[in-house]
């Protein structure tokens, strides 16, 4: 086995040299000049005490902050390079504290379905993407919401059947937490009237008991198993175009929640040869097969930092959009259905055991008020029995919290890892699962950080848009782009601009045990930062969400230009 993965690691290095255009040697020190001013610029940075500072100077050399200040900073570096920053607001790279890097770049190699606005859309759409496409073995798409449709209601193979019944399709909803197949696919997963759903999972069944093409949660694996895996050359191509997208939007470090092993040692190769275009932060999938090689080999890192890993990423629950939340209390909108728990109570602890005497921080999927409490006393049981509470361990989304629990954070040293534009897309479903009551602790950005808590922030891509700007929109205003609703979500828990980015930069870094390196232009930091088109801390908050990103940098070098 070891001997098969360095010769398909090999293969991929291989791979990834051919797009070395694109994917250029961002922190490589050769050909660049020993020092870099660049000045006319209206910059921000949060400085180690995590207070803003504005500058209009930055100084960087080999990838690196030398310093920050006014213009006569200048004068002490009478050889460096300087450059005009033509008066535009300059800012720290972003980093999203929780994206599924392959899988955004599988999507927009694949058919986005986001902006379906029915089965039927999704249906025609699917049709005419086969049709252009005759090569695909499979047809594969992601971004349908339910939700948004006309009742609202979950739809069937059949529909697809109408248009494309000779291949197998497989689309997953816009949360990743359901899936819809046509016959064809259901066929070859062997799903009949008569299979048993796996445990943490769930197959929707017409009155007669046949199933209708959702799968929910663990079933998904019952279809997706059955997928032929990504190529060599597919791999390649989706970490291509995800990391320049993510560059666009001025995007320097990622939270990769859910590495596999294969990715692991992909991301490994590529960071040693310096061939990567954007940061990762690995938190390794707990379900892979070779999940105990990576621990035993421990944290690692690589002399630019260009991918660290030392987190693992476990589920308890499922979603919210498809009734996979576990919940305290049934859904508002299904009586006796309280959602589902994806990994049994032994499968976390071992997880947490091994894990924790590795030296890795855990990072607990929660969505339901339910999951966030059994993620909560496994952190508690863990502190008791093996320790650990200096690895940061956090919960990804904390999105529905019993109000007695969100103090435990606090109390636990847990991190509320959270995506704000989460709120804005739920909010029309929200009170529908969960009631008034229960929507107290919902999305409570306001209650953690006035408790003391360090909230992080993400965007959840490709289930939301990778965006920041539309994340720091939503955090501040609790409206969707269009500034609805009036006043705002549950206004109550907004936080403000300085909060919102900062959880995007510092304290997403903080959260990563990188606060040393990244997060701000502090000198010794990476000179990772952006440049943009409007002022974000003097701007009304409804155009937050307009940011347009003209320039990134990552350690020192242009990555990313905006086309005039």
């Amino acid at each position: 086995m070891r001997e098969q993965n360095k010769v398909i690691n090999t293969r991929l290095l291989s791979i990834s040299l051919m797009f070395s255009v694109l994917l250029l040697s961002a922190c490589s020190r050769e050909n660049q000049p020993t020092t870099i001013i660049m000045t006319n610029i209206n910059g921000y940075t949060f400085d180690n005490d995590r207070y803003l500072q504005n500058f209009q100077t930055l100084v960087f050399d080999n990838g690196r902050v030398l310093a920050t200040g006014d213009k006569s900073l200048q004068a002490e570096y009478p050889d460096a390079k300087l450059i005009d920053g033509g008066g535009r607001t300059l800012l720290p790279g972003i980093t999203d504290a929780h994206g599924h890097v392959s899988s955004l770049g599988y999507t927009l190699l694949q058919i986005d379905l986001r902006g379906a606005r029915s089965a039927r859309q999704v249906s025609t759409s699917i049709a005419s993407y086969a049709k252009e496409k005759p090569f695909l073995n499979w047809i594969q798409g992601r971004g349908w919401n339910q939700v948004l449709w006309p009742g609202q209601k979950f739809p069937t193979a059949k529909i697809l059947d109408e248009l494309v019944s000779d291949r197998p399709i497989w689309l997953e909803r816009i949360d990743g937490h359901a899936g819809w197949a046509n016959s064809r696919a259901l066929a070859l997963a062997g799903i009949n009237a008569n299979t048993i759903a796996p445990s943490g999972g769930e197959i929707i069944r017409d009155p007669s008991g046949n199933p209708t093409g959702i799968l929910i949660d663990n079933a998904m694996a019952l279809v997706t198993q059955v997928i032929p895996p990504p190529t060599d050359e597919e791999m390649a191509a989706a970490l291509q175009a995800a990391s320049g997208h993510l560059s666009s939007l001025g995007i320097t470090s990622v939270h990769d929640a859910g590495v596999s092993a294969r990715e692991h040692d992909y991301y490994r190769q590529l960071a040693d040869s310096g061939n990567l275009n954007v940061r990762l932060y690995g938190m390794i999938s707990s379900t892979d097969p070779e999940l105990g090689r990576i621990l035993s080999a421990g944290a690692s890192s690589d002399a630019l930092d260009l991918y660290s890993a030392r987190s693992v990423k476990v589920y308890t629950d499922g979603a919210l959009g498809s009734r996979g939340a576990a919940l305290l209390e049934s859904y508002s909108d299904r009586e006796g259905h309280s959602g589902l728990l994806l990994t049994s109570q032994e499968q976390l602890r071992t997880i947490f055991s091994q894990s924790i005497q590795a030296g890795f921080q855990v990072a607990i999927h929660a969505i339901g008020d339910k999951g966030n409490r059994i993620g909560l006393d496994e952190v508690e049981h863990a502190y008791t029995t093996i320790g650990g509470r200096e690895l940061r361990h956090r919960i990804e989304h904390s999105q529905v919290v019993s109000l007695e629990d969100i103090p435990r954070f606090k109390d636990l040293d847990v991190i509320p890892s959270m995506q704000p534009t989460h709120a804005t897309s739920d909010m029309n479903m929200a009170e529908d699962r969960l009631g008034i009551e229960r929507l107290k602790g919902a999305y409570a950005w306001r209650s953690f950080l006035d408790q003391g808590s360090i909230l992080v922030s993400g965007s959840d891509f490709p289930i939301e848009l990778a965006n920041p700007f539309h994340g720091i929109h939503a955090a501040v205003t609790r409206q969707n782009r269009l500034n609805e609703p009036r006043g705002g979500w549950i206004p109550e828990q907004s936080i403000t601009t300085e909060e919102a980015f900062r959880s995007f930069t510092l304290d997403a870094a903080w959260a990563a045990h990188q606060e040393m390196i990244l997060g701000g232009l502090t000198e010794g930091k990476w000179a990772d930062f952006i440049l943009v088109d409007q002022d974000v801390f003097s701007i009304p908050a409804n155009d937050l969400w307009k940011t347009t990103v003209v320039e990134t940098w990552l350690a020192g070098k242009l990555v990313y230009e905006k086309t005039k």
